[in-house]
């Protein structure tokens, strides 16, 4: 009984490719790469060969029916491929098979490419290829007039490099992103394997993938995978389906830079973690971030920013007027800011750039502010793939992440990149404005946070010049996330100051207690606290009682 062998894989080399096809290209046997104009179809042609002499020293010929040797050469130089190099050095062949002026016409009748599979065959003998790149078979079989004939000349083509034993790739022209694999119909019956390239505009936003169609006698990755072209490098490609559920966990604290939101959080967030903070704008969102990464930052830690809506000299005067100054941290390279506008990539060129800055720089701490920004340049798909690559590529890196987003008007819930985004986040911060009687104030709520106990109250805040200062909770009322507060009828604290009417349900839900407990609970201090009680004594709301020599405090209703 004869044993089954495994289909054997050539490592591309192509960074992301290799993991969405299991291993690379099936070895020995022929691929099919269809694509619609701007795909990236021969920037792949030309990376599976440079890849294959940059990283494992593997020869290949380049055969081109359409674009001349010499623009290729100069067309490639900026991805850091040197073509004309490798060409000197022996590792690199072209056959140029592109028109010339003087080949205008379309052949009729019986023709065979019995010479131009002579000189593909002499290339790849003279400088010992293993590797081959076709591009593109559109303008190969543009000049022939029968169908029948291309058919079989294309399958004649793939047993000659079968028969030869390299690993080839040809590229095709599609006349839609989504519809016919090929223009013609007929090449992707010809060959082993068939991968796609898509340029797809949707809401007037471009976005490359990749998806491989079919894989003969072997394994792959199935749907679509978002790629980016970047300078230096070639493609990327993104392959979401590589994330995985290990990334390690910490029971250690990391400090949000603000005293009073770390006890509402349990002591601070976890570190390991990522926290979205939603608010409209002017709400402090941007103030919490600079309070985020002053906490690292005093403590020596190094923290990375990525601003999207604020150049660095504004992120520097804005910290200022808060009482921190980053110029020292900058300086000594502990802290680092990206500041860009998002319009000036794609969505998968940013994800790239800031997993490279992280990777680099390695920070502990890593901010954005904010994600709302750079979904003015996302498809919701697109959106989605990116938050999911980027948060868990933070916490793989055992870093603490902390993000912002904007709500869509000032008095409202959730926003679309809320909504992308919540399932993701370990600890989630919501910043709202809030009517209260008669005046608009902030207000301030952990809404979630995984693994922790944390403060369920919606408390008042304000921005003065030493940052944010969190006060007492917000009592009696429903609504006040939703930007609608509404006092409850059977309320009887109306009247009372918001820190007051904290106190005496603090003092309601634990019965009578001394001075130390309720400072405790409220976080108030000392002095403010004996403020608070002695003007409520006044009203006749609390009492104060001597039990075993202890002032206990309680309320009257």
């Amino acid at each position: 009984m004869s044993q089954r062998t495994a289909v054997e894989k050539l490592t591309t080399g192509i960074a992301g490719f290799d993991f969405i096809s299991n291993g690379g290209l099936p070895k020995g046997r022929t691929t099919l790469l269809a694509g619609t104009a701007g795909s990236a179809k021969t920037v792949f042609a030309v990376q599976f060969l440079a890849e294959g002499i940059v990283q494992y020293q593997e020869r290949g010929v380049f055969i081109t029916f359409e674009e001349s040797a010499a623009d290729i050469r100069a067309n490639m130089i900026g991805f850091g491929w040197d073509i004309e190099r490798w060409e000197a050095e022996g590792m690199w062949a072209f056959v140029d098979a592109s028109p010339q002026p003087e080949d205008e016409s379309i052949v009729v009748g019986n023709y065979d490419l019995g010479a131009l599979l002579a000189r593909i065959e002499h290339a790849i003998r003279r400088v010992e290829a293993t590797r081959v790149s076709m591009d593109s078979l559109g303008a190969l079989f543009s000049r022939f007039d029968r169908d029948q004939l291309i058919r079989s000349e294309l399958l004649r083509i793939a047993v000659g490099l079968k028969h030869i034993g390299v690993t080839a790739l040809m590229t095709c022209e599609r006349t839609a992103d989504y519809g016919d694999i090929s223009r013609y119909g007929i090449e992707e019956f010809v060959t082993d394997n068939v991968v796609i390239l898509r340029n797809a505009l949707e809401d007037e936003k471009r976005r490359r993938t990749i998806e491989i169609l079919k894989y003969r006698g072997t394994s792959h990755q199935k749907g679509e995978f978002p790629l980016t072209v970047v300078p230096d490098a070639g493609i990327v490609v993104v392959p979401i389906s590589s994330i995985t559920l290990t990334q390690p966990s910490s029971l250690d604290r990391a400090t949000s830079g603000n005293t009073q939101l770390d006890q509402m959080c349990g002591n601070g967030f976890f570190r390991n973690s990522v926290t979205l903070v939603s608010g409209a704008t002017g709400t402090g969102k941007t103030l919490l971030t600079t309070e985020f990464l002053n906490g690292g930052l005093s403590r020596g830690e190094r923290c990375l920013l990525f601003a999207f809506e604020e150049s660095e000299e504004q992120i520097i005067r804005n910290a200022q007027g808060w009482g921190i100054d980053f110029k020292p941290h900058l300086e000594d390279q502990r802290l680092s800011m990206v500041c860009e506008y998002p319009e000036i990539a794609s969505l998968e060129d940013h994800l790239v750039e800031m997993k490279e800055a992280i990777a680099t720089f390695k920070p502990e701490r890593v901010a954005l502010d904010s994600l709302t920004a750079l979904n003015r340049v996302a498809t919701p798909k697109g959106f989605r793939d990116f938050i999911i690559g980027l948060t868990s590529f933070i916490k793989a890196q055992e870093m603490t992440g902390f993000f912002t987003v904007t709500s869509p008007t000032l008095f409202s819930t959730t926003s679309v990149t809320e909504a992308h985004f919540s399932t993701m986040t370990d600890t989630i911060i919501m910043l709202r404005y809030v009517e209260l009687y008669g005046a608009v104030t902030r207000g301030i709520t952990v809404l979630k946070m995984r693994g922790s106990q944390h403060s369920k109250e919606i408390r008042e805040f304000e921005i003065t010049a030493s940052g944010m200062r969190i006060g007492a909770p917000v009592p009696a009322m429903t609504g006040i996330m939703a930007g609608t507060p509404i006092v409850r009828e059977d309320s009887h604290l109306r009247d009372i100051p918001s820190q007051g009417r904290y106190i005496v349900e603090t003092l309601n839900r634990l019965g009578a207690c001394t001075l130390d407990q309720l400072q405790d609970e409220t976080g108030l201090t000392s002095d403010r606290l004996e403020e608070e009680i002695n003007l409520l004594q006044q009203q006749g709301i609390v009492l104060a009682l001597n039990r075993d020599g202890d002032v206990h405090y309680r309320t009257t209703t």
